[in-house]
């Protein structure tokens, strides 16, 4: 659980971890010294007291332990209980420490201290989920020991510092298994929120996509025909069909979305693929003094794929990354056999790329980086990948370009 979140749910949480622990750590604690120190020797006919134990912090060992629950009553009402662990950690290494070395300095008494509530410590501290808090409580109890042994001259020592390491071993293991549990939870809330997310706009574009396709057809036709009618008379005619292209492209995402996805998968040539792209893209990356290099490595076999949908994922590809590059550039294409089962297409732009916290929310719905983009396309685009059982990366140098990789198996049998 990391810290620095202040999320009410973890916050709650957190609480709730903490005060389980409270009830734990008094319970415990308590217990244990009144059964070992009084109830003990009691039925050994010994002291009610040890010896050793009469010249530590004596009563002062209570007020000290019981000091530390109205500090973290305290943080718990703040809305901070993560620092409270930190204080019970902390107080209790340096109040055992100060009490053994009271208790034993300059005695010839066996070294017997410590408290079950150590090894409560050390098996509570992964339902915490944090890995430093973990690594704190286990070097703190092993360490405590070593020293305690070094300033009293003590070899009795290694027996707890052996079962600390045992126990140490144990919550580690508990805290990978927490952990991953953990993670494969929010992996799945992550997936089932995409979803939703496409189920929405899926219906959306069910609904509407149809109808704005068909008024759209006829205000392009009548724009061209105004065009052919007077090409003389209006400079605006070529901006106009150009919008309504990129309208046409945006429902055209939607409809993708909004319908079932069917994919036949055929041999095709990647090089005819990436040959017709261009083709599409050439005029815009003329116009934004864009230069394409495509660099196949060797000869290709044919790739098992849907065609129509992998043009329209190197359409969108190459498109984003002649508009990364507006005052001009170069495009790297580069295609190239992976372990003779896989094909690679990478493409490589020297725009101004994108900040790394951007990168991984790329392919959400209606997210984007531009200025006048809709976040459809590459989206669009995974989702086509993902189709293909194929693998999408992004890997960008803020300020330096973007190279996209996409790797498709070659063959779906």
């Amino acid at each position: 659980m990391k810290e620095s979140i202040r999320n009410p749910k973890l916050v709650f949480e957190e609480r709730k971890a903490i005060v389980l622990f409270l009830w734990l750590f008094n319970l415990m604690f308590y217990s244990f010294d009144i059964a070992y120190n009084y109830i003990r020797p009691m039925l050994k006919n010994q002291s009610h007291k040890l010896d050793t134990n009469e010249m530590g912090l004596g009563l002062w060992l209570y007020i000290l332990v019981i000091a530390m629950l109205p500090v973290a009553i305290y943080f718990i009402k703040k809305g901070n209980p993560y620092i409270v662990k930190y204080v019970y950690i902390i107080g209790y290494l340096c109040i055992d420490i100060v009490n053994t070395i009271m208790s034993y300095w300059g005695t010839t008494g066996v070294y017997t201290t410590g408290n079950v509530v150590e090894v409560l410590f050390i098996l509570f501290s992964p339902i915490f989920v944090n890995k430093k808090y973990l690594w704190l409580v286990s070097l703190g109890m092993i360490g405590k020991e070593l020293l305690l042994g070094l300033i009293l001259q003590s070899l009795y020592v290694i027996i707890p510092v052996v079962l600390f390491i045992i126990f140490s071993v144990i919550a580690y293991i508990l805290f990978i298994r927490f952990n991953s549990y953990i993670n494969s939870l929010t992996t799945m809330y992550e997936e089932l929120r995409q979803k939703e997310k496409l189920a929405v706009i899926g219906r959306m574009a069910a609904a509407i996509g149809h109808e704005i396709r068909n008024p759209l057809s006829s205000l392009r036709g009548f724009t061209q025909l105004q065009q052919e009618r007077y090409p003389n008379t209006n400079d605006f005619y070529p901006i106009m069909i150009q919008e309504i292209d990129r309208i046409n492209s945006i429902v055209n995402d939607l409809m993708y979305i909004g319908k079932p996805r069917v994919i036949q998968f055929e041999k095709a040539s990647i090089e005819e693929i990436i040959a017709y792209t261009l083709s599409i893209t050439q005029q815009q990356a003329e116009r934004q003094n864009v230069t394409v290099d495509t660099i196949m490595a060797g000869p290709l076999p044919p790739l098992e794929c849907d065609e129509k949908q992998l043009k329209q994922v190197f359409i969108n590809l190459i498109k984003n990354a002649i508009e990364a590059m507006p005052e001009g550039g170069r495009i790297e294409i580069r295609v190239k056999v992976i372990e003779k089962i896989k094909m690679s297409v990478s493409i490589q732009d020297e725009g101004a790329g994108i900040e790394a916290e951007n990168i991984r929310n790329l392919g959400e719905p209606f997210y984007t980086t531009k200025t006048d983009g809709t976040g459809l396309g590459l989206m669009v685009t995974n989702q086509i990948i993902k189709d293909h059982l194929g693998e999408f990366n992004i890997h960008s140098d803020f300020g330096n370009g973007t190279k996209v990789e996409v790797i498709l198996p070659i063959n779906h049998k």
